[in-house]
């Protein structure tokens, strides 16, 4: 009998306490590393490469999160996020997928790997990513 009185409290608490829970919109936390960053013109280069690399303008650094991926509406998932390492998941829809990790030697030099699906065909990148310029 005191058991079954016991499990009316716990309930009748949990019930009282679960009208106070306000649902709060989810929300993408800051991400320091890019903040960190300078803007300005940025060449992105894979590591081995002899090539020139590819030349970018870097007003929105979160670009280097989707590298092989360019502009398209991606949804973003943060993974780690440190002021030197940032680690995030990211959805394309039919685009295809991804997971980049960015590290931070400096605001104008990260190194930056990515590997997912693009065009229904795997990747993996190794790029680096210097600042060269102003755009």
């Amino acid at each position: 009998m005191k058991g079954l009185k016991l499990i009316k409290i716990i309930s009748g608490t949990a019930a009282v306490l679960s009208g106070f829970a306000i649902p709060a919109p989810a929300q993408t936390p800051g991400m320091a590393l890019l903040d960190g960053l300078m803007q300005g013109e940025w060449t992105l280069k894979e590591r081995g490469s002899r090539g020139p690399g590819k030349k970018v303008c870097l007003g929105n650094p979160e670009l280097l999160l989707q590298i092989q991926h360019g502009n398209a509406n991606c949804t973003r998932y943060v993974i780690e996020n440190g002021p030197k390492k940032l680690r995030v998941s990211y959805k394309c829809g039919n685009a295809g997928q991804g997971v980049t990790e960015i590290k931070q030697e400096s605001s104008t030099l990260v190194q930056i790997f990515s590997q997912g699906i693009r065009n229904n065909a795997p990747f993996s990148v190794n790029v680096e990513g210097r600042r060269t310029g102003s755009c």
